[in-house]
């Protein structure tokens, strides 16, 4: 069997997801997206090589195969929600993860991995927001919409809320919140009185107006349907790659999901919030 370098390949890399309630700190444009279904490949009938299938078993998912050069196959998958090339060798024995270059400084896998897996995972996704139960905090019509994984005690939601203000207050975002109850032992009776509230939108917005002096009052207990509301959404956060909050997903110019973990840093901003 093909022995491959873990090292070489970066898969653990791929997997790492960020923990709590935190400020981010990974890469600006991350794609991310729960597994689809695989595409067809361009040599159906091909035996998959033996180093690709050693890759897959340390949890890279091949979703498509695409034309590479100089007698290489290229595979596109996903390693940790992570969009992935990766090159085998003609003799199936050796493979290369990550970007391929030509001569012209053109990367070889770019439009494979938009088209096999980056639009694909990301419609996906987008659907499964879409779907869950989310607070809305913002206008119905505006034209940019984000959604976070909130709880009601994490300090750095309550910053995001507070940053994406300018862009909420002017009609331009719409955020809606998928609350979670995961930071302390009261987070989900806050999350129940919100939820529960005449105005689910009114009561997040006065739990975050008076987060510096406790933040809304915390039910006495959790409803049986607020409970498995929240089940579900801790769920999906974790499906969708967050152990932590807040966990934000927007969708870039291009239609592909993007994600941050944490708090963005200013400079961030007009990239998740789009133009002031």
């Amino acid at each position: 069997m093909a022995r491959v370098n873990p090292t070489a390949i970066l898969l653990s890399s791929a997997l790492l997801l960020a923990t709590g309630c935190s400020q981010a700190d990974e890469e600006k444009s991350v794609s991310t997206a729960p597994a689809v279904p695989t595409n067809a490949t361009s040599n159906p009938e091909t035996e998959r090589p033996a180093v690709i299938e050693a890759i897959e078993a340390q949890g890279f998912e091949v979703l498509g195969e695409f034309d590479a050069p100089s007698g290489l196959r290229g595979f596109a998958g996903v390693a940790g929600q992570q969009p992935v090339a990766v090159y085998a060798t003609n003799d199936g024995e050796h493979a290369v993860v990550g970007t391929l270059i030509n001569a012209k400084g053109e990367d070889i896998g770019a439009e494979a991995l938009q088209r096999l897996v980056a639009g694909p995972m990301s419609a996906r996704t987008w659907a499964l927001l879409e779907a869950s139960e989310w607070i809305a905090d913002g206008k119905a019509d505006a034209p940019r919409v984000i959604y976070t994984f909130s709880d009601p005690n994490c300090p750095f939601c309550n910053k995001f809320w507070s940053a994406a203000r300018p862009w909420v207050d002017s009609g331009k975002v719409q955020l809606r919140h998928i609350m979670v109850g995961v930071i302390r032992p009261d987070s989900a009776n806050k999350v129940a009185t919100i939820m529960t509230a005449s105005s689910p939108s009114e009561a997040l917005r006065r739990n975050e107006t008076s987060f510096s002096s406790g933040g809304i009052k915390p039910a006495a207990s959790v409803p049986a349907n607020v409970r498995a509301t929240l089940d579900a959404n801790q769920r999906l956060m974790v499906q969708l790659g967050f152990q932590g909050t807040p966990g934000i997903l927007f969708r870039d110019d291009n239609g592909t999901v993007q994600r941050r973990a944490g708090m963005p840093a200013p400079d961030d901003l007009a990239t998740v919030l789009g133009p002031r």
